[in-house]
């Protein structure tokens, strides 16, 4: 626990930085487990004899890592350990990166229905201005807590099969494949951005309206270049981290 670790004032390390490491280590060797309390900034003064300023600056460092988190008048606890998601540079599914993980993914279909292209879904998948298409939102989960929900869009004219499928248990894409390997999605372009969550993007993630979320506008293209999928994904950030492999 970190009452057992005693901080070397002697040492050219800085006091912050010997209790942040401290923090980390217990947390890392699962000695306070995603949800637990923390020592308080009380607590930590007295038993390391440091400074308030040097605990809340490791503490705030910790917080800024995603380690921690703050909850006013009851102290600070042990944050979720956020998935590693690789979807941003390969085209891999949900429940496949969930399970890499660690984890159960499960998926929920909020709606599922035939519809009329908006402009910047039309203009994504270069359809008429009402060209008819296919909406698919869907929420996802990780050990039973959403942290993704995504809206699709797909074109009728090329994808109307789809609407015979199930996809709280299906994959779009391998169904996509399936069908006709023409309609195989073989390369995404993705734009991601930090935005705050509008409430009822909130209220699918369990957060709170405003809460930082990241949110992808992806479109996926065949063989042969024509775009086949548009959606649109919010992703809890308290939740989630991307990871890209940038080659030389």
């Amino acid at each position: 626990m970190i009452e057992d670790h005693i901080i070397d004032k002697n040492i050219p390390i800085p006091l912050y930085y010997q209790l942040k490491m401290i923090i980390y280590s217990e947390i890392e060797k699962g000695n306070y487990a995603p949800g637990a309390l923390i020592p308080t900034e009380e607590e930590l003064i007295a038993h390391f004899g440091i400074s308030r300023t040097t605990v809340r600056q490791a503490i705030t460092e910790l917080v800024q890592d995603g380690r921690l988190y703050r909850v006013k008048s009851k102290g600070t606890f042990v944050a979720q350990n956020k998935i590693n998601q690789d979807f941003i540079v390969r085209l891999e599914s949900f429940n496949d990166q969930i399970r890499k993980s660690g984890r159960i993914p499960s998926t929920e279909v909020l709606d599922f229905k035939l519809g009329v292209a908006p402009f910047n879904v039309s203009e994504a998948l270069k359809l008429g201005p009402n060209d008819p298409i296919i909406f698919l939102q869907r929420r996802r989960f990780a050990d039973g807590a959403p942290i993704v929900s995504l809206k699709t869009y797909l074109p009728t004219n090329r994808c109307s099969f789809v609407m015979g499928h199930d996809f709280a248990t299906e994959s779009l894409y391998k169904v996509l494949e399936d069908h006709d390997p023409a309609c195989k999605v073989h390369y995404v372009r993705r734009i991601v951005e930090a935005i705050r969550a509008p409430q009822a993007i909130a209220k699918h993630l369990h957060i709170k309206t405003g809460d930082p979320v990241l949110f992808f506008t992806s479109t996926g293209y065949t063989a042969d270049d024509i775009p086949i999928e548009y959606s649109r994904a919010y992703y809890r950030a308290d939740c989630n981290k991307f990871e890209i492999t940038v080659m030389a």
